[in-house]
Order: C-alpha cells, then sequence, then structure tokens
C-alpha cells in the first residue's frame, strides 16, 4: 500500500509521540480532526496504527512485509474458491474431454451417483488416454482417474497460502474443496481453488483490494 505524504506524517508524529490522541495529531499538523480521520481511519484499518478508548494512536513497529504477511495469512479458501466441475464415474472419457473443453477448466473432480468424491481427471489423465489403443468414446473415467485416497483436497476454512503449498509440493493445477456429507457418508465437492484462483490472490494484494 502506498501512503499518502500527510499519511507518513502521521506515522512519524505517533512513531515519535506515541501514544498520542487524534486532536493532538491534528494539532501539529495544524488540521481539524475531521479532515484527519479517513487518514486515521485507514492506516489503522492496513495495521500501521492501533487505537484504544481514552489512550490514542500508537504505532504497531511493523513492517510493510510483515503486514502483507499477516494479511495473506487471514485469506481464506471460501474467499477465493470457484465452482467445481464434476462429472460422473460411469461417464466416458471422451464426454469428459468435451466436458473439460465446454466448461474450459483444467481438472475435473469425478463423484458417484450420492456425489460423493470418487477421483479427480486432469488434462493430462485424458491426454493419455486419448492416445492409447482403447475407444474412449466406451472407456469410464474411473478407469484412468485419481482415486481416494490419493486426491489431495481442501476445505473453505483453510488457510489460501497452506493450499498454494499443496499446489505447488504435489504439481497439480486444482484441489477440490470438500465437506462431509450428514453421518460421514462420504465426501461433497463444494467447490475448487486452481493456480488462476492464487493468481487472483495476488493480483487483489497489488491492488490493495483486500483489507
Amino acid at each position: 500500500m502506498e501512503l499518502t505524504v500527510r499519511q507518513e506524517q502521521i506515522i512519524d508524529i505517533v512513531k515519535s509521540s506515541g501514544p498520542i490522541t487524534g486532536e493532538q495529531i491534528a494539532e501539529r499538523l495544524n488540521l481539524t480532526r475531521a479532515t484527519l480521520r479517513p487518514d486515521l481511519a485507514i492506516l489503522t484499518m492496513a495495521g500501521f496504527l492501533d487505537a484504544r478508548p481514552r489512550v490514542g494512536y500508537f504505532y504497531t513497529g511493523k513492517t510493510g512485509s510483515q503486514l502483507l504477511t499477516e494479511k495473506v495469512k487471514k485469506i481464506t479458501v471460501q474467499q477465493y474458491q470457484s465452482i467445481p466441475v464434476v462429472v460422473n464415474e460411469s461417464s466416458s472419457v471422451y464426454d469428459a474431454i468435451v466436458t473439460m473443453f465446454l466448461e474450459d477448466v483444467g481438472t475435473l473432480f469425478v463423484v458417484d451417483q450420492s456425489s460423493s468424491l470418487m477421483g479427480v481427471l486432469s488434462r493430462k489423465d485424458l491426454l493419455r488416454a486419448s492416445i492409447g489403443s482403447q475407444k474412449i468414446e466406451t472407456m469410464p473415467v474411473s478407469i484412468i482417474m485419481t482415486r481416494m485416497p490419493n486426491i489431495t483436497m481442501c476445505q473453505k476454512d483453510d488457510l489460501i497460502i497452506d493450499v498454494a503449498n499443496k499446489l505447488i509440493d504435489k504439481q497439480i493445477d486444482a484441489l477440490p474443496v470438500v465437506r462431509e456429507f450428514d453421518k460421514g457418508s462420504g465426501l461433497e465437492v463444494i467447490g475448487r481453488i486452481t493456480k488462476t484462483n492464487i493468481t487472483k490472490v495476488l493480483v487483489d494484494l497489488a491492488n490493495d483490494d483486500l483489507i
């Protein structure tokens, strides 16, 4: 986040004289308290300053990189997850290829008749099957998919930074976001996190669209 000249001046004042009230800061800058209110709110929300009732503002002592790290570590999967694209385990490889093309995704999640997660299909899986000798029109995706329990997954409350590390460690393009059905009868796919979602986090951070 790029600070204005006045915001830098406020931080310098609080650093040297904090805790200090808003009125005292305004007096030093020859401004009204109302004029400073937006700047103080921004600096407090961004984490540069903290405020306590009847005490005033004080400098947190955190650098910009520390504040950014703290911000990243608060972002959860549910803030950035996308709608999942699923196919039934009885679907043919051909149908899966068509679905992947029409939906413009790189990963499909395979479910059974009760919508429980059974497997994952990547571009590589479908490409490998399509150049083989078997007919993809009749080959079910259950033959080539990655099956449970070898599926890397996440939940909506997981931290996005942890999911990003999983994508890197496993060298995969996407993770299903899952939750348990009632009475533990399988896992329901409620979303997906992809490398594109992670890129969106980076862009939002650069544009300061995250508070």
